[in-house]
């Protein structure tokens, strides 16, 4: 079994009780909403990760301005040739404030639709539980940066 590992930055922007969502696209052409944000190159800071990948994801600069926490999540994927992946996905989620920009789809991406969603409605949209862990930890502020559900 090939071992995976993927450490990623992500942004929680809320600002008139709705959030910013990206609109992820899967291998199989699945699509749902998720917290802008993704991989980090090698030798990349996170924070200048979370900043790339937002403006990539949404058009918008953004400015992380508070660490919430870090989400660690495990899981088996199918690879070629019937072998199977152990990914270790770490996931650095960091609050931020949009300082500038316009709102755009990404082009080429993961992602293919950027928009505002009210945050009573988050319940209701086709979402990653990467969502609902970055809004828990935006809400709860974990000393330790752990959504409590984990």
């Amino acid at each position: 079994m090939n071992k995976e590992l993927r450490v990623a930055a992500y942004a929680v922007c809320v600002r008139d009780e709705q959030v910013l969502l990206a609109r992820w696209v899967a291998g199989d052409g699945t699509k749902r909403w998720t917290l802008p944000g993704g991989g980090m190159d090698h030798a990349e800071d996170p924070i200048d990760t979370v900043v790339r990948e937002v403006d990539e994801e949404t058009g918008y600069t953004v400015e992380p301005v508070r660490l919430l926490g870090i989400d660690s999540i495990t899981r088996r994927y199918p690879r070629k040739l019937g072998m199977f992946a152990d990914f270790h996905g770490l996931r650095i989620v960091y609050e931020g404030r949009i300082t500038g920009g316009e709102l755009r789809p990404e082009e080429g991406g993961s992602t293919d639709l950027a928009a505002w969603h009210p945050l009573a409605a988050v319940d209701e949209l086709q979402r990653v539980e990467l969502v609902d862990v970055g809004l828990e930890l935006w809400r709860e502020r974990p000393l330790l940066g752990r959504a409590a559900a984990h």
